[in-house]
């Protein structure tokens, strides 16, 4: 799941070195997203692992996608105010000391055996990679040229999804593991720890590189017109903007979802029966069929229009989810995992289309779009009252509204027309 940005109302000011510079600049910056999209991906493992810890039903474990996207959420704007203050590289390096404290309160939140602590020590550390996202976005958009800014933003893009493949197999050896060989659940709640504290180093040691290290000096610099900008209407006005922010909204609510579910539908008896260390293995082929989706979707995109692309992907999508809500065994299995592919495209291609013809609003409705990601908070926490009232398997059926959605905005929803002039 990733955030991107728009370099829409930013220019580049001086002191940037030749091409030959950004390609360092660029190297160092893909750490980034592949660490925060393996940060992200942890929290499928976590759902299922504090679930048992600490008793909880379905809704409830699904607070900590509500921590963590609710982050997003709240932190946007205030990042996007410290960004603009203190400039890229120095919003990068606070973003992963805060994301670093976030790690390390998983130790007492552990010791402790709070469930609230937990949640607490998730919105932190969600607060500092959104500050990052935020940093960062732009920052690859403006290394180099502006025609080329979107392939270099896929391109990071794929490493934040190698993250996301990478980490279930990370999460299960490491936490669900050793969770079941502890006898009490204070022992397993302390499974945590040590993962934790590893990824809270890690972070420490990017934010020593990334502020010793001499990146191009690139500042985000406001139009001086913007204040007539503010008076000549919003972004708010074009509705193919706004139903694209509904469209962000129930996209990422249904990829984290179904993400958040995959071990417990999998350790289902008339799915796979399969243990919870092991389940969590076949998240990496969920997020992995986002990450090869991209590359596919990269090339067929270039001949199809990207409207119609997305209403067979989410059209797909729902018959796949059809598939796993109505059949079980391996064809439930596969059919469920395989909605990763579907989803690859389905972000940039909604962002693209929503900030089409926007002009001097685009920046604005960058920032709208970026909001629409507590989506992700949202949609889990009520598959998670639905799976507590009706079970796992038939609570799979929300995202198919979703979806039903995403199909009607790519078909007609993503046509450019004014609201009001």
């Amino acid at each position: 799941m990733s955030m991107h940005s728009n370099s829409g109302t930013f220019n580049q000011v001086s002191d940037v070195p030749q091409n030959n510079n950004f390609s360092f600049a660029l190297t160092s910056l893909t750490s980034l997203f592949f660490m925060w999209g393996f940060i992200t991906c942890l929290n499928d493992i976590l759902i299922p692992h504090l679930k048992g810890v600490f008793d909880l039903s379905y809704s409830q474990a699904m607070l900590v996608q509500f921590c963590f996207f609710g982050a997003y959420f709240l932190v946007s704007l205030p990042a996007g105010a410290i960004v603009k203050k203190l400039g890229y590289q120095k919003g990068i390096v606070l973003g992963l000391i805060i994301a670093a404290i976030g790690c390390l309160c998983f130790y007492p939140a552990a010791s402790m055996h709070s469930y609230p602590v937990f949640l607490m020590a998730l919105f932190i550390l969600a607060s500092g990679i959104t500050l990052l996202q935020v940093s960062a976005n732009p920052y690859v958009s403006m290394l180099g040229e502006a025609k080329t800014a979107s392939s270099r933003l896929t391109m990071t893009q794929a490493f934040n999804a190698l993250g996301t493949t990478i980490a279930p197999f990370f999460g299960a050896l490491l936490i669900l593991n050793e969770a079941a060989d502890a006898l009490s659940a204070q022992g397993s709640a302390e499974a945590v720890q040590m993962p934790y504290v590893f990824l809270a180093a890690m972070l420490l040691l990017l934010a020593a590189i990334f502020a010793w290290i001499k990146l191009p000096n690139v500042s985000p610099v406001e139009e001086e017109e913007k204040s007539q900008d503010e008076e000549s209407g919003s972004a708010w006005q074009y509705r193919h903007l706004v139903l694209g922010a509904v469209g962000i909204f129930v996209y990422v609510g249904a990829e984290v979802s179904i993400g958040s579910f995959l071990v417990s539908f999998f350790a289902d008896p008339n799915i796979a029966g399969l243990e919870e260390s092991q389940a969590a293995k076949y998240i990496a082929y969920y997020w992995g069929g986002a990450m090869v989706g991209r590359f596919i979707g990269a090339a067929v995109m270039q001949k199809i229009a990207a409207g119609k692309a997305l209403c067979f992907n989410a059209t797909l999508a729902v018959i796949l989810i059809l598939v796993a809500v109505f059949s079980s065994g391996t064809l439930a299995m596969v059919a469920i995992l395989l909605v990763g592919l579907c989803n690859s495209i389905i972000f940039p291609t909604i962002f693209s289309l929503a900030i089409q013809g926007l002009g001097k609003h685009t920046s604005q409705a960058s920032g709208i779009l970026c909001l629409a990601i507590v989506g992700g908070a949202i949609i889990p926490l009520a598959q998670g009252l639905l799976a507590d009232s009706v079970g796992v398997q038939p609570a799979f059926l929300l995202p198919i509204f979703c979806y039903f959605f995403i199909a009607y905005y790519g078909l007609s929803g993503s046509k450019v027309k004014d609201i009001a002039k």
